[in-house]
């Protein structure tokens, strides 16, 4: 069985990736490190997709009760919110070393999901800088792409492999690998509707969304999440991306069928990490409207470049 590297020192944080060939080898690993974490009395968070969750609890047994069991295909589905989830654990248990179980990318992800959720691995090494905790991240090495398997080299500085520790040769900065992710956008393949907006005009924006949106099949309650994202995107467009900016709106069919709004202007994303940690509640800045839009949508794809800044949402329908 590998053992998982611990935390060394009061602000150490690790953060290794477990590459795992079959579910025997994936209750070993991880169960090893959670009854570790458990014998050491330390608060332990397990968030990995249902049937490896199933896996896990029935491996514990009687001493699983004790660990925080997340679903991560609900609570990830939009990578964006997974940072702030497991930030908050973390700070449930200051002063302690919180022990961490996250498992953000799994075989049937789409790429663009794949995209933001390398992007979340590398920015969790940012995030817990100074922290004391421990983030194991395991990854199948035969459902996913070696392409997947490849950037987890480059976000994880400690890997767990064939039964040895390594550190990865390939580590790579968070902000070398978050600005390796900001590909070029594919268009969409349908009818697209468009609206150029400016200052003054957010009322005109949302009434345009709201609308377009009665023409979906989102129920009610998702029309108004969003309008409300929607609103939320435009208004950043207005105070920080040079008072104008594009929306575009327009739906996918399939087994994939979804509601797409995307947002650009010209503006630029100065803290990679805005929208994905919770924002102070006495903040009056610090991307409250991003956090938000993370909170409503399924998906939100984010691209950050010389030409500007784009918003991605999508909502999934029924």
């Amino acid at each position: 069985m590998i053992t998982v590297p611990a935390t060394t020192g009061p602000e150490a944080f690790v953060h290794p990736a477990l590459f795992y060939e079959d579910l025997a080898e994936y209750v070993s690993g991880v169960g090893g490190f959670v009854r570790a974490a458990l014998s050491a009395d330390e608060p332990v968070l397990v968030a990995v997709p249902g049937p490896h969750l199933d896996a896990l609890r029935e491996s514990l047994g009687a001493s699983g009760t004790d660990v925080v069991w997340t679903d991560m295909t609900e609570l990830g589905r939009n990578p964006g919110r997974i940072l702030a989830a497991l930030q908050d654990f973390a700070d449930r248990h200051a002063g302690r070393a919180a022990r961490i179980v996250g498992e953000p990318i799994w075989p049937g992800r789409s790429p663009a999901e794949v995209l933001e959720a390398t992007r979340h691995e590398a920015l969790i090494n940012s995030a817990f800088t100074g922290r004391t905790a421990t983030i194991l991240c395991p990854y199948d090495v035969r459902g996913l792409a070696s392409s997947v398997v490849a950037d987890a080299r480059r976000t994880h500085p400690t890997l767990l492999e064939g039964g040895r520790e390594l550190l990865s040769a390939a580590y790579t900065d968070a902000s070398v690998v978050s600005a390796d992710c900001d590909r070029p956008l594919p268009e969409p393949d349908g009818e697209v509707l468009r609206l150029d907006y400016s200052r003054g005009e957010l009322a005109e924006v949302r009434a345009h969304a709201e609308r377009w949106a009665r023409g979906t099949a989102l129920t009610a309650a998702r029309r108004g999440d969003l309008v409300l994202a929607v609103s939320e995107a435009a208004a950043n467009s207005l105070a920080h991306g040079g008072g104008k900016g594009t929306l575009r709106l327009w739906t996918s069919t399939g087994p994939g069928a979804e509601v797409v709004a995307e947002i650009r202007d010209g503006g630029r994303l100065g803290d990679p990490l805005a929208g994905r940690r919770r924002p102070a509640l006495a903040s009056a800045q610090g991307g409250r409207g991003l956090w938000m839009i993370h909170q409503l949508c399924d998906l939100v794809e984010v691209r950050a470049t010389d030409g500007g800044f784009t918003l991605r949402l999508h909502m999934a329908t029924p």
